[in-house]
């Protein structure tokens, strides 16, 4: 488990792929869980830990995941999730380049717990949510493409299913059309930056994730810095 930020408030961790945020029918151990005995033992912590679950991440995404320390943050961050003062920020790899160079995407989705999978549409439908996003394309290997994303909207399976919705599937991901899998099981989509202001403090929380070393992702690693130090100016 790789922390990247904690404060008395908040904890940010580069999350692994394959890890689950909290629990689910599997019985694995979620990260919160980890998180709360990490945070025990580092601080010699009598009794139970608290640590809120703000949002979450597909098991198959790594990346960054906020988690509060106090109840107060959990709920104030609760809240500015919902109202879209977070700002999160993905790089994905895609085996075909998008249709355009930049691009805001709009539509609907649709979630079903029965085969745990969301479906996009580009016009209402019963019990369809509406969704948006904003993909930049930011260049290109041998064989694949890094692709960043900004959430406007949080729903299930969003990227995964709107970037295959304009024929760019992510690496790996069988769900959304991809043609293989990827040998770990992940899909190639990471939670790369958040930022928002401390809902305690009042100061801005800017966070970027280190990426894997895996060699696919590290073909990117200076495609990644420029585009980084160009948005932190």
């Amino acid at each position: 488990m790789e922390v990247v930020y904690e404060d008395n408030h908040l904890i940010i961790v580069n999350k692994a792929p394959g890890e689950i945020v909290q629990g689910d029918k599997t019985g694995d151990e979620p990260l919160v869980e980890t998180l709360k005995r990490w945070i025990k033992e580092k601080y010699s912590k009598p009794g139970n830990v608290f640590c809120g679950v703000v949002h979450r991440l597909d098991r198959p995404v790594g990346g960054l995941v906020v988690f509060a320390k106090t109840s107060k943050a959990l709920a104030r961050m609760n809240e500015m999730f919902r109202s879209g003062d977070v700002h999160k920020t993905y790089l994905a790899l895609t085996r075909n380049r998008p249709p355009k160079d930049a691009e805001r995407l709009t539509g609907y989705i649709t979630s079903t717990e029965r085969n745990n999978k969301s479906y996009f549409s580009s016009t209402p439908r019963k019990d369809a949510k509406e969704a948006a996003l904003s993909y930049r394309y930011l260049g290109s290997s041998d064989r694949y493409h890094l692709v960043e994303v900004n959430l406007e909207t949080g729903r299930k399976h969003q990227i995964r299913v709107q970037m295959s919705s304009i024929g760019c599937p992510i690496k790996g991901d069988l769900k959304y059309g991809d043609k293989r899998s990827n040998p770990d099981g992940s899909i190639s989509l990471r939670a790369h930056r958040v930022r928002f202001v401390h809902p305690v403090s009042g100061k801005l929380i800017d966070v970027t994730a280190p990426l894997p070393a895996d060699p696919l992702w590290q073909a990117f690693s200076d495609i990644v810095k420029e585009n980084d130090s160009n948005d932190a100016d």
